[in-house]
């Protein structure tokens, strides 16, 4: 079981250096930031939308088929189940459906007797024999577009519009803000993203906010990240390789078992804290704004420049054609 490749969760991929990894991170940020809020009130096509150029970036930028493909078989595994789940659970709304217009036998029954013998052609009047056309016209179209609100019905399982609306929608916005932060990682060293907040937190700091500490703070989460997973990786192993008859422990040693190990991590996390904590410290790091490090020269190039542009069709597009398919009521 190695976590480090098999799940690469908040890990950036050196090499190979695709055009993404040469993008400016502010930039890939604003595209992050887009991709994380034009779903707020957008329309379902334009959530199918987001997740079909997540995944054609990705073709696109030529990642290696190792580092995605297993990543995102989950996250569409997981998406598909949270689809079919939401779909066959109720709408919410708690009320019965019934058909728009009525059944054979009730229109029978509700069909007025006419005393009077129907008039001939003949003494009608010109108008009436003209419209009489239309309305059958209108009657014929009214037939062939039926409305049902009901999707699918075998019992005990039932798909109506708006079940199905909810379904997409949430397994859409799932994909959306896992895969698109995941990418933004993947592509983006820590280093670089914390320059690229710093930059564009500067005007915060005339409000006397602790951006360069925030900066800091940031990059050594983004830093523990794999220090957790190879912690969490080496416990595991180390409880396979004793070879535990879980069955004879019974579920009260079983949890005795894994309390120890959470301990253990929790013991082996702070200590590496600690050791990161010194480190610093010995190389006379005071405070962050009398030991800044620079980490990387933010400059907009030509591709920067092109992907601003793609982001301002983007939301144009979002503007456009995205909206939502419901009526905001104040």
């Amino acid at each position: 079981m190695d976590l480090l490749r098999s799940l690469p969760l908040g890990l950036y991929l050196e090499q190979p250096q695709t055009w993404l990894h040469k993008l400016d991170p502010r930039v890939k940020f604003g595209w992050l930031m887009s991709f994380l809020t034009t779903y707020i009130f957008a329309s379902t096509m334009w959530r199918v939308v987001l997740v079909l150029v997540l995944i054609f970036i990705t073709l696109v930028a030529c990642i290696p088929r190792r580092v995605w493909r297993q990543q995102m078989v989950w996250l569409l595994m997981l998406c598909l189940f949270v689809l079919a789940i939401a779909s066959i659970s109720p709408d919410g709304l708690g009320v019965k459906y019934q058909p728009r217009m009525p059944s054979a036998s009730t229109a029978e029954l509700l069909k007025p007797v006419n005393s009077q013998p129907a008039p001939s052609p003949a003494t009608q009047t010109p108008t009436l024999r003209n419209n009489t056309p239309t309305i059958d016209k209108a009657a014929q179209n009214q037939r062939g577009k039926e409305y049902s609100y009901i999707l699918f019905q075998q019992r005990p399982v039932t798909i109506n519009r708006r079940s199905f609306d909810l379904a997409v929608r949430l397994s859409t916005i799932v994909f959306t803000v896992i895969y698109s932060t995941n990418l933004y990682l993947l592509t983006t060293a820590p280093e670089e993203i914390t320059a690229g907040i710093d930059s564009l937190m500067q005007p915060l700091r005339k409000l006397n906010i602790p951006v360069t500490e925030m900066t800091l703070t940031l990059t050594l989460s983004l830093r523990f990240i794999p220090l957790v997973l190879e912690e969490v990786q080496n416990l595991g192993r180390s409880i396979v390789t004793r070879a535990i008859n879980w069955k004879k422990l019974g579920w009260k040693g079983s949890v005795k078992v894994w309390m120890m190990v959470a301990e253990r991590l929790l013991d082996n996390l702070l200590l590496r804290a600690s050791q990161m904590a010194g480190a610093m410290m010995v190389r006379g790091f005071t405070s962050p704004n009398e030991h800044r490090v620079r980490w990387s020269d933010l400059r907009l190039k030509g591709g920067d420049w092109l992907a601003l542009l793609g982001l301002c069709l983007f939301w144009g597009a979002r503007l456009w054609f995205g909206g939502s398919d419901y009526p905001i009521i104040p």
